[in-house]
């Protein structure tokens, strides 16, 4: 008597797992389950993979993952009647011509036949792209001179912390990256005239031996503006523009973070 009572049991389960799945042919949304391509999921729900993949902002290959939640977009279709083309179609539909014209292998003319039937693909918003916010800035070179003595710190923190890049009394001296001015030293021992910019996230860059700063405390500088002209302030010994970038206050040889 139990085993009979267990079957409608099990068959009314089923059901609710078949519901709960959703219908291939009415479905809006799909989840995609282990082993399901776009194809197959677009062959089972009657559209086209295209129109999944533009609903669903998905790129060429098209690839889906297990789990991911696919928009459908259910779509119509149109029987053209005499004098209409494909072009007063989609206006017609709010839909853009290429959308109908790849849903139905038609041409760029925009030619239908009387009596053709066309599927008319969904519009759907694709989800908007959030855009990552870099933790760590693009440097170009402060100035495009020849490297005169590269970056050589040991690993007591001491020894040369930067580049030493040979220049032409007063070349311009620009930014290796977007950030502000948090540091100007007009007396620097060592490095004389330098200034010092913030880039956020923990990233700073130094220009040493300038002979003029061209910026003041607080400035926000684009990447490739002016910040000085170059010189020989401090210890320098000919023109030559000092830089470093430092990452938590800690040099960080420019090498690795320059385009070559």
């Amino acid at each position: 008597m139990m085993r009979y009572a267990i079957r409608p049991l099990l068959l009314g389960a089923a059901l609710l797992l078949a519901t709960a799945a959703g219908d291939p042919a009415t479905e809006t949304e799909h989840v995609v389950q282990e082993g399901e391509t776009l194809s197959g999921i677009a062959n089972r729900a009657g559209v086209e993979a295209v129109a999944i993949a533009v609903a669903n902002g998905l790129a060429e290959p098209y690839s889906v993952q297990a789990g991911q939640k696919l928009t459908i977009p259910r779509q119509r279709t149109h029987t053209v009647k005499a004098g209409e083309t494909g072009y007063g179609i989609a206006r017609r539909y709010g839909v853009p011509f290429q959308m109908i014209a790849i849903a139905n292998g038609l041409d760029d003319s925009g030619t239908v036949k009387l009596g053709q039937k066309l599927i008319i693909p969904a519009m759907v918003t694709p989800p908007a792209r959030t855009q990552a916010t870099p933790t760590e800035p693009y440097f170009r070179r402060p100035h495009d001179g020849t490297i005169l003595l590269g970056y050589a710190v040991r690993a007591d923190g001491k020894g040369h912390d930067g580049i030493d890049i040979a220049a032409n009394p007063l070349d311009m001296v620009r930014a290796a990256a977007s950030g502000s001015v948090i540091g100007i030293s007009h007396h620097d021992p060592r490095m004389g005239r330098m200034v010092t910019l913030d880039h956020g996230n923990g990233w700073r860059t130094v220009y040493g031996h300038l002979a003029r700063i061209t910026v003041k405390m607080g400035d926000v500088v684009k990447t490739g503006e002016r910040i000085g002209l170059a010189g020989h302030s401090g210890d320098a010994k000919r023109t030559e523009l000092h830089f470093g970038i430092q990452h938590n206050r800690k040099p960080v040889d420019p090498a690795t973070r320059l385009p070559r």
